[in-house]
């Protein structure tokens, strides 16, 4: 949502005598902003933030303003957009100390689940998108993902180790419906008998379960679901196109049935908002049949802070100013720090009873008694030909 704002000549008029009040049909043909906000509502319903911020990156900032004309224009309604990326390499590496694993694989850019609290966010101004809107409306699909996967696993000198699977969006969001880019990537590393991790929000997951079963049987495959709230309204407001609670709820249930290990991921903890609920999200995880947990407090990198900063604004205006409180409390006195060993978790009083909050209803329950490991010496270097090219 662009920012409105009212001239300054008609906010303040100028006097040169006393105060006369307007005739009243003048008044009554001026806009009301709130009428704009009303048609913006209606424009990004379904949608989570609630403002379209230019990208640090991007050399013009364009702002909406009141012209004084009495019509207000109608605006285009926000449609997903996807558009075909071309990469030349899939798998992804980083060096970050406090991250388990070193490579990861994401399907697609932007995601159209709107996560408001999105860590990832941020990264769309690299495309010169907003991390607002455009985030979860412009979305990139990489279809060539699960041949250029074959081709870096057939390199002579890969050496196979766990690989993570939407660390950044959704590898599960909507659009894998119509492009199963993810489920190709799938069948390379099964093919290959290559470890993989996944994270999601999506009941989509359970429909490779016919992969990831098999997989799991040989100590190929984990998948790791984010319970952010048992809240339906709570969780319509700020993840607007993900599933459901109970949904997800299911989908653990039907993934631990077949045989497949399931962490439950309480994240992101935010604090005042759900914080409360976290036993709960803990005890109905552990009755799924999830068997690992783990957790991640709110994270505000970039620009995500104005963008979930005007979202608790419009949505919980009497706990904002808590909430962002809270947050900093756990982040030294700023929105967010980015140190390693601590983005994760925060520091101070409030973080530190998190933790333990968490740790301890997670011992109780029966969580963590035993992590397992993905195994990496069933690893068979596929060939480098395309499929195509293998039927010769």
């Amino acid at each position: 949502m662009t920012t409105l704002r009212l001239r300054k000549a008609e906010r303040d008029p100028v006097r040169t005598g006393p105060a006369v009040p307007p005739p009243r049909d003048v008044e009554r043909r001026r806009p009301d902003i709130r009428t704009y906000r009303t048609v913006e509502e209606e424009r990004r319903h379904g949608r989570g933030a609630n403002a379209n911020p230019g990208g640090r990156y991007e050399a013009l900032q364009r702002e909406q303003s009141f012209d004084g004309w009495d019509l207000a224009e109608e605006p285009a309604p926000l449609r997903t957009e996807v558009t075909v990326e071309k990469p030349r390499t899939i798998i992804t590496r980083n060096a970050s100390p406090d991250i388990s694993f070193d490579r990861s694989i994401n399907p697609y850019r932007g995601c159209e689940h709107g996560c408001v609290y999105c860590f990832a966010r941020p990264s769309h101004a690299y495309q010169g998108l907003s991390p607002g809107l455009d985030f979860e409306t412009k979305l990139f699909a990489k279809p060539n993902a699960a041949d250029l996967l074959r081709k870096e696993l057939a390199a002579p000198g890969y050496s196979p180790r766990f690989i993570a699977l939407g660390t950044n969006t959704d590898p599960y969001q909507p659009i894998e419906k119509r492009y199963r880019i993810t489920r190709g990537i799938l069948e390379v590393l099964a093919e290959a008998g290559h470890p993989v991790g996944i994270v999601t929000k999506s009941g989509l997951v359970t429909r490779d379960i016919d992969i990831l079963a098999p997989m799991a049987a040989k100590g190929l495959a984990k998948v790791a679901v984010s319970v952010t709230t048992l809240d339906p309204k709570l969780a319509r407001r700020m993840e607007p196109r993900a599933a459901a609670p109970g949904k997800r709820l299911a989908t653990i249930r039907q993934l631990a049935e077949a045989g497949i290990p399931v962490t439950v991921l309480v994240a992101p903890v935010i604090p005042a908002l759900n914080d409360h609920e976290i036993e709960d999200v803990l005890t109905e995880a552990y009755r799924a049949g999830a068997r690992e947990a783990g957790y991640v407090l709110l994270r505000l990198p970039q620009e995500l802070k104005g963008i979930v900063r005007d979202w608790l604004a419009e949505t919980y205006p009497d706990r904002m100013k808590h909430v962002l409180s809270l947050v900093e409390g756990t982040r030294g006195g700023k929105l967010y720090d980015a140190e390693w060993g601590q983005r994760q978790s925060g520091i101070g009083p409030y973080a530190w009873m998190i933790g333990r909050r968490f740790e301890k209803a997670a011992s109780r329950l029966g969580f963590n008694e035993e992590r397992r490991e993905l195994r990496t010496d069933l690893f068979v270097r596929p060939r480098a030909e395309t499929r195509q090219l293998a039927l010769f």
